[in-house]
């Protein structure tokens, strides 16, 4: 991933020294277990921790000419190791050892998401008690239909983004496997017991099944997941993009103080942050795309998945670590027009109130169908005349004999927040 979307901290995982080093965690720990069974003496083992390191530059340099990384990687380490080098990679194949290794950059680079969607959600529970009770307009279609408050709005995107937490914990620990089971998943030159004792020391657990490889079925589920996570990501930045439009203007991105909205006109304040979210949620929604085809290979295995996941593992969690931090940001800085809101609820002359008309007319006796042409037309009239629906209403002999002394309740828009309080504590737990 280009360095404009990586943040440091993700970006250290995917680099080749980190990538190599994951590989010497594994043969460290695979040796760790020989010695432990008795095959490997156990000063052999201190030698290989004490002397072991990686040269990226002299590997790729080998690499050059062997053509092939891990023997790159080996190789290199037996020139700094010396003898002892000889018990390194004993039994295993190249998968044992990239397959595992994946396992543990998985983790480090779940362990920062994780981090983030919660840090993301604290920012979300925070917006919406700040904005509990504040009425503005829903929309279905683009087009009015009746009040909510921006509290409910930002709690719905909660509850979401709480799913999409779940998700991910239990995609990371269906991905949290390696395997130590040889070149056809046999154990023919090694044992369980020796993948179980070396995944033991990494914090792994044995793929059940590995073949030569860790099933890609878990590597689709990790990335599906990532591409779902970016797909809330959009759907929140989305309504942003929308609520930021001139003729809506309900809220703002924040406007740091020299910043530029347009080359060519000064007036300008764009939603550049939603809608380059927007965008790179499309990539996660590609590179899932790309790991779903990695599930089905030759046999035991080939290597057509390889090129795809050199590409797809640091760009996806880079993507995701970039997007859920900078919508932590937007979110924080956030402004809120309130009065916008509520002048924009008037702009469809109370129209919102047609359902709560209708239902108290069907609740005096009067037979549905009609209730609903009766309410409809003093609706359009209020549309194309540009009059409030209410005072329509109010001045409509029928509606006056059917309604009575209701006539004078139904029009608070205090009425369509009765259950705010119960749906924040379905979604939060508890009021506040």
């Amino acid at each position: 991933m280009i360095d404009r979307y990586t943040r440091p901290e993700m970006g250290r995982i995917w680099t080749l020294e980190n990538r190599y080093r994951a590989w010497l965690d594994v043969e460290v720990a695979v040796c760790r277990a020989w010695s432990e069974m008795g095959r490997i003496p156990a000063e052999a083992v201190d030698v290989i921790c004490k002397k072991a390191d990686i040269d990226v530059d002299r590997i790729l340099a080998i690499e050059e000419v062997t053509r092939h990384d891990v023997i790159a990687f080996l190789t290199s380490l037996e020139e700094k190791i010396g003898p002892e080098a000889r018990y390194i990679h004993l039994g295993c194949t190249s998968s044992d050892i990239v397959d595992t290794a994946n396992g543990l950059l998985f983790k480090q680079a779940g362990a920062l998401l994780l981090d983030d969607v919660r840090a993301l959600l604290e920012s979300l529970k925070k917006l919406a008690y700040e904005h509990k009770g504040v009425l503005c307009m829903g929309r279905t279609h683009g087009i009015h239909a009746e009040p909510t408050s921006f509290g409910l709005k930002i709690a719905g995107f909660y509850a979401e983004f709480r799913r999409h937490l779940k998700r991910l914990e239990n995609a990371l620990e269906n991905i949290r496997v390696g395997k130590i089971s040889g070149a056809v998943g046999t154990y023919a030159f090694l044992s369980p017991e020796l993948e179980s004792r070396a995944l033991g020391h990494l914090g792994l657990r044995p793929d059940e099944h590995s073949t030569q490889i860790v099933q890609r079925d878990r590597y689709a589920e990790f990335f599906t997941t990532l591409a779902i996570l970016g797909g809330g990501v959009e759907r929140l930045c989305v309504e942003l993009r929308h609520l930021q439009r001139t003729e809506v203007l309900e809220v703002e991105e924040g406007f740091a103080k020299g910043q530029k909205g347009s080359s060519a006109m000064p007036h300008k304040k764009n939603p550049i942050s939603a809608e380059n979210m927007a965008g790179l949620a499309r990539l996660l929604r590609g590179n899932a795309v790309a790991s779903m085809e990695n599930q089905a290979l030759w046999h035991e295995r080939d290597i057509s998945h390889s090129s795809v996941e050199r590409v797809i593992m640091p760009d996806s969690t880079i993507i995701a670590d970039y997007v859920l931090n900078r919508l932590r940001r937007v979110l924080d800085g956030l402004v809120v027009k309130r009065d916008r809101m509520r002048e924009n609820m008037d702009r469809s002359y109370g129209l919102y109130f047609s359902q709560r008309v209708l239902t108290n007319l069907i609740s005096t006796g009067m037979p549905r169908q009609k209730a609903y042409e009766a309410v409809q037309r003093l609706a359009m009239q209020s549309w194309n005349e540009r009059r409030p629906f209410p005072d329509l209403v109010r001045a409509d002999p029928d509606m006056r004999a059917a309604l009575g002394d209701k006539l004078d309740s139904l029009f608070d828009p205090s009425f369509y927040l009765e259950h705010e309080d119960e749906i924040f504590a379905r979604i939060f737990g508890e009021q506040k």
